[in-house]
């Protein structure tokens, strides 16, 4: 079967390029069908794998929610057994518990913390609100309102 790009090739050589008149009416005809359904078939291979993509993402996301519960399932667990055992170690042939020691720090007022101890973060444009302000004729500096053509199936 033939590439959209060669139905293109044929379909131009069907027509003589001087004046415009078409050689073959019958093969031109045909090519066209050609044309057709091979559009249609790829629309419906790329509405195929979008759908395949949307049940993948949804089983992922139920994977992650899945993962999430267990994870704090799990804290919560490790939580109430350490407040039983209150930094004791257990120990039996099948599990071993012991704990370390770690530090952490506690910010408890970050307006009184020095700037040489402060992370800023690098500044995100609002690009909702800017396409807004460029509809409504507001000119901002550096910033244009681009027009897609973007495929729907």
């Amino acid at each position: 079967m033939a590439t959209l790009y060669e139905i293109n090739e044929e379909i131009l050589n069907c027509v003589d390029t001087e004046t415009g008149e078409i050689i073959d009416p019958e093969k031109l005809s045909q090519l066209q069908m050609d044309f057709d359904d091979k559009v249609e078939g790829i629309a419906l291979w790329i509405k195929d794998l979008l759908s395949d993509a949307a049940a993948i993402k949804a089983e992922k996301d139920k994977l992650n929610e899945r993962q999430k519960v267990c994870e704090n399932k799990a804290k919560n667990l490790k939580e109430y057994l350490s407040g039983f055992l209150a930094g004791q170690k257990f120990k039996t042939p099948r599990v071993a518990i012991s704990y370390r020691k770690s530090e952490s720090v506690n910010v408890s007022d970050i307006w009184k913390i020095p700037d040489d101890y402060l992370k800023y973060k690098d500044p995100d444009p609002d690009k909702t609100k800017i396409k807004s302000a460029l509809k409504a004729g507001v000119s901002i500096p550096r910033v244009e309102l681009i027009e897609n053509r973007n495929i729907q199936i």
